[in-house]
């Protein structure tokens, strides 16, 4: 009676799934513990065979686990996948228990979410293990830039105003190793009393990190123009200060001082726009080419008001650079209000500055139109010499105008994209007196767009 009851509870609860088994293998009863969900499907597996309603792969374990519990011989537990109408294929671990008259009571325990717990652990191996590459990617990176920087670098703890770390550049201006540099304090090395400390960390709090001046200890004739930063790391405050010989400019300042120096005083044009192609600033040869005294004349204009054809030629430029990010030898004039127009070729490139794109126009002035236009097709020369001696002089005037004539118009499609209504006007054609030359040169490629 009540141990019976007390024995059935004590098997639905360290069970998740109890199966009783006749004689013959089928299933009698069907009891389901508190972790398995009801289901139809449980109740349909009465009155089957067991064996029938188990993966096809563990039958044969079925058998022998029956045999082992029916000869009270209980062995290891033997895990079977227990197949359920609408619910598929369950992993259980089962064991067996002889009951009288040959029955067998199955408890069966779900292993689902064990196998879930398994996945969980090792998606967050995997993922502790791919953060840990990036981190040492990181880390790496940091140290490069770290120990190739130009500057002296040196991190600072905030509040004991101990030196962490300090690059080579660092421990060069020192005069020191980078080991004999970190473990000292800040005021250890440079001459500063605590008052001014506290004063530009003070600043530091409050987003001023103008450039300060900084002697050292030892040599206060040796003073350096340094820059801090604040820096949080594991809710621990850093001081980054970077400093450099005093009257020096910073290192990457001095590469764009090295840069535009040269920019400046070159003959050739060199203007850098926006992505519309309006005027960010222009150099002297540039101003010159256009009879401008200064470029704050130029500054928030567009670049077409004197190069190329208004309308045209900029646009076919800004279009080859949006798509392609570079532009070379594309011969076209620089107009001003009072020279005629002069022969340029202009190459230029896309970037980024300061996160926002720029495009950089190389303006190269030409001797002559026949110059520009060698620059960016061939010349018909060999065709032509290939009719002296043939045909008259006439005949030869006759036919090399037409190859002129042609190789300008095939120029023309490539440099507008085959966009004939650019072309016309490129070429100083209506359209229809595009159309009439291309149908009497026979460009078949250009005709048949028509």
């Amino acid at each position: 009676g009540s141990s019976d009851a007390l024995a059935a509870r004590l098997t639905e609860t360290c069970s998740d799934l109890i199966l009783v088994i006749d004689q013959q293998g089928v299933i009698e009863k069907v009891s389901l513990g508190e972790g398995v969900r009801p289901h139809v499907g449980w109740s349909a597996l009465v009155g089957q065979r067991w064996a029938d309603t188990v993966a096809t792969s563990g039958r044969g374990e079925v058998v022998q686990l029956l045999r082992e519990a029916a000869d009270g011989r209980t062995r290891r537990a033997r895990v079977l996948n227990q197949v359920v109408e609408r619910l598929g294929e369950i992993p259980f671990r089962f064991a067996g228990v002889a009951l009288d008259a040959g029955r067998v009571v199955l408890l069966g325990r779900d292993l689902r979410p064990l196998i879930e717990l398994k996945g969980q652990m090792v998606s967050a191996q995997q993922s502790m293990e791919d953060a840990y590459v990036r981190l040492r990617q990181a880390d790496a990176r940091y140290r490069a830039l770290f120990h190739v920087c130009g500057e002296g670098v040196l991190v600072v703890g905030v509040v004991n105003r101990r030196i962490l770390d300090a690059n080579p550049a660092a421990a060069s201006l020192l005069g020191a190793s980078p080991a004999e540099v970190a473990g000292r304090t800040l005021d250890e090395v440079f001459a500063f009393d605590d008052r001014a400390l506290q004063h530009m960390l003070a600043a530091m709090e409050v987003g001023d990190e103008r450039e300060r001046r900084l002697v050292l200890r030892d040599q206060p004739e040796l003073g350096f123009a340094a820059k801090a930063s604040l820096l949080l790391q594991s809710g621990t405050k850093l001081l980054l200060l970077r400093f450099w010989p005093d009257g020096a400019m910073a290192p990457a300042e001095l590469r764009s001082v090295r840069m535009l120096a040269p920019i400046e005083s070159m003959h050739e044009g060199f203007v850098v726009t926006d992505d519309r192609g309006d005027i960010q600033c222009a150099n002297a040869g540039f101003c010159e080419l256009i009879q401008r005294p200064t470029e704050d004349q130029l500054v928030g204009r567009s670049l077409g008001r004197w190069l190329g054809q208004p309308g045209v030629d900029l646009d076919i430029m800004l279009e080859n650079l949006h798509e392609h990010g570079v532009l070379r030898a594309f011969a076209t004039v620089v107009r001003n209000d009072f020279q005629a127009p002069q022969d340029v070729v202009v190459t230029a490139t896309s970037t980024l500055a300061a996160g926002a794109p720029c495009l950089g126009f190389t303006i190269r002035p030409v001797s002559s139109r026949v110059e520009a236009m060698s620059t960016t097709t061939p010349r018909p020369a060999d065709q032509v010499r290939q009719l002296v001696g043939r045909v008259s002089l006439k005949e030869i005037v006759r036919e090399s105008s037409d190859v002129v004539e042609r190789a300008c118009i095939e120029t023309a499609l490539e440099m507008t994209g085959n966009n004939r209504a650019a072309a016309a006007q490129v070429l100083g054609l209506s359209r229809q007196g595009l159309y009439s030359k291309l149908r009497r040169h026979k460009i078949a490629e250009f005709q048949s767009a028509e």
